[in-house]
């Protein structure tokens, strides 16, 4: 016996929906939820910092440093899709609360490592353990929230995402800074433990028990062969632009298009042998869902490439220190967070329109930031006002595509586009990073305005073309809206946003 994906549920059939719930219960439903995800995203940038005075403290090598900075992402990529998987299959509330207590004790051992190689294995473990607990959030919002809720719901996902990564990298120096009891990097890790520890505690009480049904197999052959596949798209792209692209480097690359080809082939098998494939991906084909994850893509790239650009351009081409660095990117994520509660206010006739608007708005931005660097305008505050341009504009983006992609499948299909939204903004990032940072530093090989400045011009004009590429995206995804299922009224509901609605809310 196992669980289903709309096992989850509180009591009836509403789920965390539902208005026996009360508001306050499901207000702290939503916080278990998204303070899990803030969590896992945290820990993807915020030993960035850390890594040099790991490397000084531990005596490790330069691809130990590597290995700890990016065994987290390597884990978390390849396992969300699985992880998403294995909610479905087992529940969503006791992988979420798995995931999360293997985050909490994983945190520990990081925090406590007395030498390199436990540090790093930590590290993957600690990745796997965020890839179990993150794919249930989205499931967890998209299963048991209706209407209004589910729109409020997404706005604030959608600024966990964002804020998660310049929150790290801004507490990551702080804490290094502050170098507590003289304990250096290690509070990067243990600040976890406490936080997750009363996470968890209250997971047990917030989140509904998941409902018994027949449990369904996990597909192993699609797990190994996604896995096999995203391992090799994912390291090199994490480790090849440090090494200088060697020649394993471009193999692994050229070996991950057969491996996702071959991915296909299974997932094609079993499903047309009556089986549950791992991803369904008649689903991800259909093309208000194509559409949708290349826009949500294009725009992920192009925002976590340009957290590791402008880090660069402010502190090896303008000399700022690592804190100002961080700080820089405050007004993005304000403006970012503005879009949840703007965006269900505006007029119905204008909702379709806003993810591609977006996108525009994100593509301007960046276009106003190459420019205004290009001209010698590098005051502090224009760079703060335009970030903060490109930042309201992924919000709008980001809110819209994310709430397009939730109503675009039938609520059956939730455990299968959580993972693949996951999974997709993951990987985008990631070979943002590799490509820019490669391009960047191309660019502006030594430290220096000059070179620094020609080379920041260059990748943000490039992120103007994405953007406009992905508002392109955008557009015809939202074409297809219409035709796209509405069992939960939720995407009616987005039009009627202006109206008020009691049925959740949370209070500050």
């Amino acid at each position: 016996m196992g669980t289903s994906a709309e096992g989850w549920m509180a009591e009836g059939d509403g789920g965390m929906g539902s208005e026996s719930a009360g508001r306050a219960g499901r207000a702290a439903l939503l916080t278990v939820l998204l303070v899990g995800q803030f969590m896992a995203n945290i820990d993807t940038a915020i030993v960035n910092i850390a890594a040099p005075s790991v490397q000084a403290d531990l005596h490790a090598s330069a691809g130990q440093v590597d290995l700890v900075v990016s065994g987290y992402i390597l884990a978390y990529a390849v396992l969300l899709v699985t992880g998403a998987r294995l909610g479905d299959t087992h529940g969503h509330r006791r992988i979420f609360l798995l995931g999360l207590l293997g985050f909490v004790i994983t945190s520990l051992a990081c925090g406590i490592a007395p030498e390199p190689v436990t540090l790093i294995v930590s590290r993957l473990c600690q990745g796997a353990s965020s890839a179990l607990m993150v794919p249930q959030v989205l499931s967890g919002i998209q299963l048991h929230f209706t209407g209004q809720a589910r729109v409020r719901a997404i706005g604030y996902y959608t600024l966990a995402l964002s804020g998660g990564a310049i929150v790290g990298q801004v507490l990551g120096g702080l804490l290094v800074s502050a170098d507590i009891l003289g304990s250096g990097w290690r509070p990067v890790f243990l600040i976890n433990v406490p936080i997750g520890a009363v996470l968890l505690l209250a997971g047990l009480r917030a989140l509904p028990p998941d409902a018994v049904t027949q449990r369904q197999p996990l597909d192993l052959h699609g797990v190994c062969a996604l896995s096999s596949a995203v391992s090799l798209a994912v390291v090199p792209l994490v480790f090849g632009r440090d090494q200088g692209w060697p020649v394993w480097s471009w193999l692994c690359l050229v070996a991950s298009a057969p491996a996702f080809v071959w991915f296909v082939v299974v997932e094609r098998r079993l499903g047309a042998a009556g089986g549950r494939p791992l991803v369904r991906l008649d689903v991800v084909a259909r093309p208000p869902v194509r559409w949708a994850l290349i826009a949500h893509g294009l725009t992920t790239l192009t925002y976590l490439a340009l957290l590791f650009v402008l880090a660069l351009y402010l502190q090896h081409g303008l000399g700022q220190s690592p804190a100002r660095a961080g700080l820089a990117m405050v007004s993005w994520v304000a403006a970012f967070g503005i879009a949840g509660p703007v965006l269900p206010r505006l007029p119905q006739h204008t909702q379709r329109f806003m993810a591609s608007a977006g996108c525009l708005l994100l593509a301007v931005g960046y276009a106003a930031v190459s420019t205004s660097v290009a001209l010698g305008r590098e005051d502090g505050v224009l760079l703060l006002v335009l970030l903060g341009l490109g930042g309201l504009g992924l919000g709008i983006s980001s809110h819209s595509l994310i709430s397009h992609l939730t109503n675009a499948v039938e609520r059956r299909y939730a455990t299968d586009l959580s993972g693949v939204i996951s999974t997709n903004a993951q990987l985008a990032g990631t070979v943002g990073v590799a490509v820019f940072g490669t391009l960047y530093s191309g660019l502006a090989p030594a430290p220096g305005a000059s070179a620094a400045t020609e080379a920041f011009t260059t990748v943000t004009a490039v992120f103007a073309v994405l953007a406009l590429i992905s508002a392109g995206a955008a557009l015809r995804a939202t074409r297809h809206a219409d035709a796209a299922p509405r069992g939960d009224g939720t995407q009616h509901a987005v039009a009627k946003a202006g109206r008020r609605d009691d049925s959740w809310r949370i209070s500050h």
